[in-house]
This record gives structure tokens, sequence and C-alpha cells, in this order.
């Protein structure tokens, strides 16, 4: 048995330690914010954190995982309040077709989280996600008014 901790909420999974993570995430929890993009860890699509920091569950196996906290963009908002990251990207219209978003979205959360006014640099630094709609500009704009709220 398998035991993560995701959302803050406990399960025991009878799953193989190899499996990737976010397959687990998506197909035996249920929590397809996820996305699958490449399958080896350099798109983003697939970011979550492990505590507190951003990872690309595409590529870890779920046995590397286990015992840590896992966030994922539906463990974000509470009470159905957006988090100030998911507010700036409805402002800044920062998705286009949205399939990486969420991925984007969680590597800003944690990137805010360890620098809360974040240079260019910095996002540069940080946002790896790929997104081929290319809303980079929007993305920052949406960082940047994250960070001031």
């Amino acid at each position: 048995m398998t035991q993560l901790t995701v959302n803050g909420k406990q399960y025991n999974l009878d799953v193989d330690p190899q499996t990737p993570l976010l397959w687990v995430i998506r197909d035996h929890l249920g929590l397809t914010g996820a996305k699958y993009g490449c399958g080896i860890g350099a798109c983003g699509a697939c970011t979550v954190l492990v505590d507190g920091q951003p990872l690309r569950s595409c590529a870890m196996p779920v046995a590397g995982v286990e015992g840590k906290t896992i966030e994922t963009i539906e463990g974000l908002a509470s009470d159905g309040k957006l988090t100030k990251v998911q507010q700036a990207w409805v402002e800044h219209q920062a998705p286009q077709c949205g399939y990486c978003q969420s991925g984007m979205v969680m590597a800003a959360t944690a990137l805010l989280r360890d620098k809360p006014q974040p240079t260019d640099a910095d996002i540069d630094a940080a946002i790896t996600n790929i997104c081929r709609c290319g809303s980079f500009q929007e993305v920052r704009a949406a960082i940047h008014t994250a960070a001031k709220a």
C-alpha cells in the first residue's frame, strides 16, 4: 500500500510503486487538473507541489513522494474563493487553450510563496513550463498582479 497526502487528505492506495504520480492523481484519485503533456517532465502541464516545491508529476514514481505533502490545483481554492494567483490568471486572461495553465498556476504559486515580490528574472527562472499558445506575457503580468494582491 502506498500512503499519500493530497490536498490535505490521506489516501491508502494499492498501486505499483513505479506508477507515475500523475496517473495516480488522475486515475486513482480523480483529480484531473494536472495534465499529461510530454511524459518526460519537460513541458510542465503536470506540475503539482510536493512539500511546497513544483514537481513534474509525469516523471516521478509515486514511491518517490510517499510521506510528502502533495498539492494539486484542485486544492488551491478554498470555499469556492480563488487564490490570488488564480484570480490574477482570470483578470489577465492568461489561458489561451488552457491545457498548460494548471501547471503554470502551480509553478507560480510556489514561486510567490518563496519570493513574494519576484522580478522578471525570477519569473523566467521559475516558470519553465511550456505554453504552445504563447501566453507567457500574460502569465508574467498575472504573477506581478498576484504579487501585489
